[in-house]
């Protein structure tokens, strides 16, 4: 029984010592660990959403980045992107008219395009 109290006085007493060296060597890594955090390259949190400002005439390029698809997507994958984009953003459920009008322009300038290409 003694040697039990004995052994486990012992593994508390090598805890202890490691978790004041951890402290320690924590204490010594924080200066580098400030610089490396620094240091780290800013990314995008937004991933692939389009960051810029509208353009004058709408393009068919800024159209399908409007929508978040390809320039030669389908006529069913413009209109599930367009009913995403409106069930979000439509200004009857808080959206912003702009942002809604701008979206029809991107969803008929794709669709005007694809029916140029079919004929």
């Amino acid at each position: 029984m003694a040697a039990s109290v004995a052994a486990v006085g012992l593994v508390l007493a090598a805890a202890g010592l490691v978790g004041r060296c951890v402290v320690r060597a924590v204490k010594h890594m924080e200066p580098q660990v400030k610089q490396a955090l620094h240091s780290w390259p800013k990314t995008n949190v937004g991933g692939g959403y389009y960051n810029g400002g509208f353009e004058a005439n709408m393009t068919k390029r800024e159209a399908s980045l409007v929508l978040g698809i390809s320039p030669r997507a389908n006529r069913n994958m413009i209109r599930d992107a367009y009913m995403r984009l409106m069930i979000l953003n439509h200004p009857d459920r808080g959206g912003s008219p702009y942002l809604a009008a701008k979206i029809n322009e991107a969803k008929d300038i794709m669709i005007d395009q694809n029916k140029k290409q079919r004929t």
